[in-house]
């Protein structure tokens, strides 16, 4: 991994220098993983309405996999800081935030910025994380809990005693969507390759191989009526296969295309293409639903959408504190080591989410 200095700036002496700056981890471009920079810049004092968290873990997820190949539907410009969620200590906050918030432990969604050791986010997006819980840990619940919780309860609303279909049970969302089924006494039939079958049974799921030729088969053979709804993160020609498998009343939830992740062309035209064809799907007069899961849906009623990120995170991590829900915590690694992390999380070899722990100084 490339590494950039920035130096203090002003006349400060060296340590109080060090506490006013923060490292980042920048994606510089269409780059291999191990291209990431490692810099230094000033820590600005918060604006208001804005804390300051000591990063203790951030993750590598899907997102910035697609970021670094410039291929992410909502693509920011290079340079830029990735880091989609995070997991820190307040340290500070700017005017209009309660002190109290201080030394306390939040989880927060970011999209980008997250891989840094200090982060400034706006005060009203962080979510409390109970006392005792592993950092490391509740990372791999903050998007992934939030997008499987939402999809299964919110979206699907699939009831007890009904059959599921999750596509990459092995994966981050994957593996926290299968416990959380089996929590609500959903049966859960998961698609792996065979080195993760046993772990997919250890979540309480069946394990299919999708290469084993005709899934349908497979699914039918399980649930001759067809399942209550199928999770399908991959996108592509399979999607047919997933909305064939639906009973009727069930519900295919679409939410990404990770088939075409290493396709060249446009970031856009494989989502556009998905998004016509549930369109299609949505209207046939054959009693099934679709829809593509989009975590920021409703970002515009700032208060709705925040309020609504607390209580389905919050049960979340009540989950996590009880025992009812175990993180996949892949690997730990050190901020500075996010090339290394991101080549693991890429290479097809692990379960759950590969996780970057940030370290005292920030």
């Amino acid at each position: 991994m490339d590494t950039a200095h920035t130096p203090p700036s002003g006349s400060a002496d060296h340590g109080a220098a060090h506490d006013r700056e923060t490292v980042e981890i920048v994606l510089p471009g269409k780059v291999e993983p191990d291209g990431l920079q490692i810099t230094r810049r000033p820590l600005p004092p918060p604006e208001e309405g804005r804390a300051v968290l000591r990063v203790e873990a951030t993750g590598v997820s899907f997102a910035e996999q697609q970021m670094r190949r410039g291929k992410y539907f909502d693509q920011p410009p290079f340079p830029f800081v990735p880091g989609y969620d995070l997991i820190g200590t307040v340290t500070e906050v700017g005017p209009g935030v309660s002190p109290e918030t201080v030394g306390r432990r939040y989880a927060a969604v970011t999209k980008t910025g997250a891989w840094a050791g200090r982060v400034a986010v706006p005060a009203g997006d962080l979510v409390p994380v109970p006392d005792g819980v592993d950092p490391a840990e509740a990372e791999t619940l903050v998007v992934n809990g939030l997008t499987a919780w939402q999809m299964l309860h919110r979206v699907a609303r699939v009831r007890r005693g009904a059959t599921v279909l999750v596509h990459g049970a092995n994966g981050g969302v994957g593996s926290t969507l299968a416990q959380l089924a089996r929590h609500a006494g959903i049966r859960v039939v998961g698609t792996a390759s065979p080195r993760h079958h046993d772990a997919v049974r250890a979540l309480g799921a069946i394990p299919l191989d999708y290469r084993a030729g005709d899934l349908a088969a497979q699914v039918r053979a399980l649930a001759p009526a067809g399942v209550a709804a199928v999770f399908d993160h991959v996108g592509g020609p399979g999607i047919t296969d997933s909305f064939r498998v639906l009973a009727r009343g069930g519900t295919l939830v679409s939410y990404g295309t990770a088939s075409t992740r290493d396709v060249a062309g446009s970031s856009h035209l494989p989502v556009l293409r998905l998004l016509l064809r549930l369109a299609v799907w949505r209207v046939l007069p054959n009693g099934r639903r679709t829809h593509f899961y989009n975590l920021w849906a409703g970002r515009r009623n700032a208060r709705r959408f925040r309020a609504r990120m607390r209580r389905d995170l919050g049960t979340v991590f009540g989950l996590l504190a009880d025992g009812g829900l175990r993180a996949q915590v892949a690997a730990r690694l050190p901020l500075t080591e996010a090339g290394a992390a991101m080549a693991l999380a890429e290479s097809g070899t692990v379960i759950g989410k590969v996780v970057l722990v940030g370290s005292e100084e920030g």
